[in-house]
């Protein structure tokens, strides 16, 4: 277990302290408008400032710090705060596509403003209205994150661009994995780079990059994704463990949430891969949203027994060491690919 570097949480602060003062001024403004304009703006900030890692701020901030930027420039704090706010538009999306009631430890907004809308009788469906609400923050968000870009340069808006879009495609195979209960490694791995891997980590380097180097785009974007790409998969990984194994006290998400789900993860690929028949029966479960904490433990074991956890941990290892091998190859100073490797070492072992 690592803790989260001194870096990650000055970085943090900062980004936290524009999205505070952002969704302030858009509170107070949209209340002299409506006072029922408040609650989305209550609800973007009850997620986005509610805690999280900030990974993706800091590895914008040192990606732009070593090709060159001024690490006092709010132009890097402002893509931060904007890729929080981009990741929090996927959150609420997420949820209502996976009907999910919590996150870290809250009920989600989908299921806060159905609850609201059955305890007022409202006109209407309570489930259609949570989801609407939900779906409508979450748009909120994402043009809040567009006008924290305004001042990118034209090669930072088309790394800009291309992370949603690579954003979306991954969560559409994500969801079609989860509705064809697909097993396969390869479409595994393909959905945990282009879900979550890509957009946290390769992405907001090359973002960073890009905002204080616009014309080092040819130099610094391959040299970067060899960092990045095995880097991102290793998160992807460490998440699909958490979500298979996590403890509820320490990730705030319902124990087994991902096994309900049936995620296609590379975690679950192996398991599948590796069952014997009494096992993929056992493994058959995962999917089945009534799934009960007894049968979680028995699918937790199963995946234990075949050795898929064991291996996964071992590629987390092997993606982790080839990340931390590349950095000796980015043009930076030593000081940026040190914070580098401290990122890629809490990254792939933190608990959370």
């Amino acid at each position: 277990m690592h803790a989260a570097p001194q870096s990650l949480l000055d970085v943090a602060f900062r980004v936290d302290s524009r999205l505070e003062a952002l969704l302030a001024v858009e509170r107070e403004r949209w209340a002299k408008v409506d006072v029922d304009l408040v609650p989305p703006i209550d609800e973007i900030a009850r997620l986005v400032l509610a805690g999280g890692k900030r990974l993706r701020p800091a590895f914008c901030f040192w990606g732009f710090v070593g090709a060159g930027g001024d690490p006092t420039d709010e132009l890097v704090i402002d893509a931060g705060a904007a890729l929080e706010l981009l990741h929090a538009f996927a959150l609420f999306h997420d949820d209502v596509m996976d009907g999910s009631l919590t996150r870290r430890g809250e009920p989600t907004t989908n299921a806060k403003f159905e609850a609201s809308h059955g305890a007022n009788t409202l006109a209407g469906e309570s489930r259609r209205f949570g989801d609407g609400v939900a779906i409508l923050v979450g748009d909120l968000a994402y043009v809040y994150s567009d006008q924290l870009m305004r001042n990118a340069s034209p090669q930072a808006w088309t790394i800009w661009n291309e992370l949603r879009i690579e954003l979306n495609f991954g969560q559409y195979l994500d969801m079609l994995g989860s509705a064809m209960n697909e097993r396969r490694r390869e479409k595994a791995e393909r959905i945990c780079r282009y879900k979550s891997g890509k957009y946290t980590i390769e992405r907001p380097l090359h973002l960073g990059a890009l905002l204080a180097s616009p014309t080092r785009g040819d130099e610094l974007i391959p040299v970067l994704s060899t960092y990045g790409l095995p880097l991102g998969d290793a998160f992807q990984m460490r998440d699909d463990v958490l979500g298979a194994f996590g403890d509820t006290a320490i990730t705030g998400k319902p124990v087994g949430d991902d096994l309900r789900e049936g995620k296609p993860t590379p975690l679950m690929a192996i398991a599948t891969a590796r069952a014997n028949a009494v096992q993929m029966k056992e493994l058959q479960l995962v999917g089945n949203q009534d799934l009960t904490p007894q049968q979680i433990a028995r699918v937790q074991e199963v995946i234990r027994e075949t050795g898929a956890l064991d291996e996964l941990e071992s590629v987390i290892t092997r993606l982790t060491d080839e990340a931390i091998a590349a950095v000796q190859h980015v043009p930076f100073a030593q000081s940026v690919r040190d914070e580098m490797i401290t990122l890629a070492e809490y990254v792939s072992w933190r608990t959370v």
